[in-house]
């Protein structure tokens, strides 16, 4: 596993592949690996939103999924169902709703969710049977075990794994520091 003097590195670097938002230019970057059902993702959520806001376009927030299925029944699930919502242009409006409701993503809350969001219904079911998203989801996986994930939540920042406090102040103030590095 690559790493530096600060610990593990982002073996697969941010591109096109991604759930990005921020410019793609922006300075910084911070790598979330995350599980829909997992408590503690559900509880970073504001916090990633309060550094968003704080960093404003210096800051570009790529979301990887990470789904423990040995400990989280639904989460390869919801993690598809966030892909399948992302080819009808609304991931992050599912990401955020999975979050929101991560004790209840059984498959009929997965539905109700892409009716609430206006999906197309017949097309995300079938997306969903057809398991389009499965693929893009086990190399998010893959890539965050390759790069030290050993749970979830876990941050990069520019890359390197982030170990601090999780409270949006101390990811603001690691976020400024890794732009002053530059």
């Amino acid at each position: 596993m690559p790493t530096n003097s600060q610990g593990p590195a982002l073996t697969l670097p941010i591109g096109k592949r991604d759930h990005i938002q921020g410019p793609e230019t922006a300075p910084c970057s911070l790598v979330e690996y995350g599980d829909y059902q997992c408590p503690h993702c559900a509880h970073a959520l504001p916090m990633v939103k309060e550094v968003q806001n704080k960093m404003g376009k210096q800051l570009k927030f790529v979301f990887r999924h990470f789904p423990i299925a040995s400990l989280h029944e639904h989460a390869q699930t919801a993690a598809e169902a966030a892909e399948c919502a992302g080819v009808q242009g609304k991931f992050w409006e599912m990401h955020d709703m999975l979050f929101q409701n991560y004790k209840t993503l059984d498959d009929d809350h997965l539905m109700h969710f892409a009716g609430h969001l206006e999906l197309d219904i017949e097309k995300f079911e079938q997306d969903m049977e057809n398991h389009i998203g499965k693929e893009h989801v086990h190399e998010d996986f893959t890539s965050g075990v390759r790069s030290g994930v050993n749970g979830t939540p876990t941050f990069f920042i520019n890359g390197v794994r982030y170990d601090g406090d999780y409270d949006a102040d101390s990811i603001v103030k690691a976020l400024k520091e890794a732009i002053k590095a530059k």
